[in-house]
């Protein structure tokens, strides 16, 4: 399967299973289209009438070389991925690498959007107590196996609510990490109106990451991401966002922001963010309810498609200007990009990957916290059920039957279970709108890739 499109003056054609990334010139362009549909003297045939100016001789050239590219496994390039579905997972069966402890099930904003009913979970407000995270810590080694690096987020709700909890967790899996000969890597995800330089000076010393949550202009992030007193919170966190990027030296954070049905022109966003002195940005589209009044609509879509078109040359152009930025949707690895068994089967939630409650259940990730029926099992007995577990293991870009014939399949590994469960009831379905978005922002991302490689 190949996939053409034109974006950025550059004609480009994606070679889906080789993942081959060809940028060529018209005449290529078009001989690709026609390449398999057609056979050599059709296909030239229709070339010298829509190209006069161009010789056979020359013509034949470009043929012969698209011909040697398909001979070469770089074209056209059949799929022999099926049978491997699903054995990274059968291999890594039992061992888990990483966790979001859900430290608080609070929360001192009141974002109308949120997922997580304001931090409850559908459920109760709750804080995580030490005994509980460090069970969850040792659940974690004692199933990792033979893995040294292991993740841990600390989520919410807001997780600064439970800050000392939080420290003391960090202080016992250093205390252990050497002796257990494992290596955590800890993510602290926040709204930031706590952020102070106590939690400045720890996030700096023991985070390998910390994500920083920010709408952008401050009429959208003020809009949504309000106390309980429906004031907003963008005068408040700036400032602290602003202090903690620096102490970190700008890196290992992201500026996670979230657009709505409020702001598809989520770019203002972006450019906000840039002039605030963030460069490490990700915009994500908000999950809610089809009847949410902040859920992207169809006619939403156009809008949000030339964003990340806008986007795309935005990026291009602060390269050349020396004012480089990351946008998270878009960082991709032409070069040497996920091993195809990671491409096939996905993100590993509920297998490799689970979120932690305060009380101590487990689930495949945040976003199916709350929901009985996905509750795999609790960190002091391990995954008992493991039908749901089997459910999640068996999730794969194959078994999407909608998957099949898309160009971006792997690049998505079939996409968010938890998306496709909330937009279909089943974990193997296809969020429709957002695979319309992650299509476009690959185009977007691989057409800058392109540019760069290029060097133009």
């Amino acid at each position: 399967m190949i996939h053409q499109y034109k974006l950025g003056d550059y004609n480009i054609v994606l070679d889906v299973c080789s993942g081959s990334v060809h940028a060529v010139d018209e005449i290529a362009y078009d001989i690709i289209a026609m390449f398999e549909s057609a056979d050599r003297r059709t296909v030239l045939a229709a070339m010298g009438e829509k190209y006069p100016q161009v010789s056979l001789e020359e013509l034949e050239t470009c043929y012969e070389q698209i011909l040697g590219l398909k001979q070469a496994g770089k074209l056209f390039a059949p799929d022999t991925f099926e049978p491997m579905a699903g054995k990274l997972k059968q291999k890594t069966a039992g061992v888990v690498k990483a966790l979001c402890l859900h430290i608080a099930h609070t929360c001192n904003l009141n974002c109308s959007y949120c997922f997580a009913s304001q931090g409850k979970y559908h459920g109760e407000r709750a804080v995580m107590s030490y005994e509980v995270g460090k069970q969850a810590l040792d659940f974690l080694m004692e199933h990792s196996g033979t893995r040294r690096n292991l993740e841990v987020d600390f989520f919410g709700g807001e997780p600064l609510m439970n800050f000392q909890v939080v420290k003391d967790l960090v202080a016992y899996a250093r205390s252990v990490e050497k002796e257990k000969g494992k290596n955590f890597r800890f993510t602290l995800t926040t709204n930031g109106v706590l952020v102070d330089d106590d939690v400045i000076e720890w996030a700096n010393r023991e985070c390998s990451n910390v994500v920083l949550s920010l709408d952008g202009r401050k009429e959208i992030h003020d809009k949504f991401r309000v106390d309980f007193a429906g004031n907003g919170s963008w005068e408040k966190i700036v400032p602290k966002f602003q202090k903690f990027v620096e102490a970190r030296g700008g890196r290992d954070y992201y500026m996670r922001g979230t657009f709505t049905h409020a702001n598809p022109d989520f770019l203002k966003d972006i450019e906000k963010m840039l002039e605030l002195g963030f460069t490490e940005l990700s915009m994500e589209p908000v999950v809610c309810a089809e009847d949410d009044p902040s859920a992207l609509t169809e006619a939403d879509l156009p809008v949000v498609m030339e964003q990340y078109e806008k986007l795309a040359q935005l990026m291009l152009k602060r390269d050349k200007e020396g004012k480089p930025f990351t946008f998270y949707h878009y960082m991709i690895d032409l070069t040497g990009g996920p091993c195809i068994y990671k491409r096939i089967s996905g993100c590993g939630s509920g297998t490799e990957y689970m979120a932690v409650t305060p009380w101590g259940d487990l689930y495949p990730c945040h976003q199916f916290v709350g929901e009985e029926r996905f509750k795999l099992g609790d960190i002091w007995n391990g995954v008992t059920n493991t039908q749901v577990q089997d459910e999640f293991a068996a999730c794969n870009v194959y078994a999407h039957p909608e998957c099949r014939d898309c160009w971006a399949r792997l690049y998505c590994s079939g996409g968010c279970a938890a998306n496709a469960y909330h937009a279909t009831g089943s974990v193997t379905g296809v969020y429709e709108y957002g695979c319309k978005l992650f299509r476009k922002r690959m185009e977007c991302a691989i057409m800058a890739a392109v540019h760069r490689a290029l060097g133009e």
